[in-house]
C-alpha cells in the first residue's frame, strides 16, 4: 500500500524573534513586493507563530517553517528545520 500525497504544503524562510513560549517560537518573514503605481520594491514582513516540538529555537536563528492543520487559534504553522543557528 502506498501512502496518500496530499498536496505541496506551502514553506516560508525566517528569522526567530521571540522564543518565549512553550513550544512555540515567532518567525518574522520578510520579502520584497512592487509597488503597482510607483513601481518600487518594498520590504515587507509578516510575523507567524510555529511549533516547536523540543524548544531547539532560539532568538536569532534562521528556520524553515511548513504549513499544517491549525494547532491553536493562531498557530498553524510549524519549524521543518533550522537551517542556520544565532551566534
Amino acid at each position: 500500500m502506498s501512502e496518500k500525497v496530499r498536496g505541496n504544503s506551502k514553506r516560508r524562510i525566517g528569522v526567530v524573534v521571540s522564543d518565549k513560549m512553550e513550544k512555540t517560537v515567532t518567525v518574522s518573514v520578510s520579502g520584497l513586493d512592487k509597488h503597482r503605481r510607483v513601481k518600487k520594491y518594498i520590504m515587507r514582513s509578516k510575523k507567524y507563530k510555529a511549533h516547536d516540538e523540543n524548544n531547539e529555537c532560539r532568538v536569532g536563528d534562521k528556520v524553515m517553517i511548513e504549513e499544517t492543520r491549525p494547532l491553536s487559534k493562531d498557530k498553524c504553522w510549524k519549524v521543518k528545520e533550522i537551517l542556520e543557528r544565532a551566534v
